[in-house]
């Protein structure tokens, strides 16, 4: 019985409500990389930054939709929240999986040296090879590695963006 009735409660959230709370949700994941990397000391890898700035995306694309987005626009806006969380998952998955094979994989330069030193066409590719950073063994929470939460992170959002894009 009580499965119903949080199943009636869910199905009652409109698309507002769910947009909302995928918005605050991003913005909060997205605070705590912030004390982790100004309280904590761990300072972000070049993936790291993208993963918060597809997060602050969909939080953007969230919050519009949320907000001020007549019916017609907030489909729109609930897509472009879908694609910035799949985007932020495929970066997270190809995180954990450096993250995995440490040493089968390159290590490169932080992401100030290779903006310092290379041009932002080779920087793009070098990012995804991952860098010294990427393979932190102290990014861990609870067991599970950092990269790993964002991933988690970004599919929930999604499925929760997939049930405001179907809410009318």
């Amino acid at each position: 019985m009580k499965s119903s009735t949080l199943r009636v409660g869910l199905d009652r959230l409109g698309a507002r409500v769910l947009y909302s709370g995928v918005a605050v949700a991003a913005l909060t994941l997205i605070a705590a990389a912030l004390v982790m990397q100004h309280v904590v000391g761990l300072n972000p890898c070049p993936l790291c930054i993208l993963q918060r700035i597809a997060y602050l995306m969909l939080a953007i694309a969230s919050g519009l939709a949320a907000w001020r987005a007549p019916q017609t626009a907030r489909p729109v806006l609930g897509v472009a929240a879908l694609i910035f969380a799949v985007i932020g998952a495929a970066i997270a998955a190809w995180h954990v999986r450096l993250k995995a094979m440490p040493d089968v994989l390159s290590c490169g330069p932080g992401l100030g040296a290779m903006l310092e030193n290379f041009p932002l066409t080779q920087v793009l590719p070098r990012i995804f090879r991952g860098s010294g950073d990427c393979a932190d063994a102290a990014a861990v929470l609870f067991g599970i590695s950092l990269p790993a939460w964002s991933l988690i992170g970004f599919l929930v959002l999604a499925l929760v963006t997939i049930a405001a894009i179907a809410r009318r």
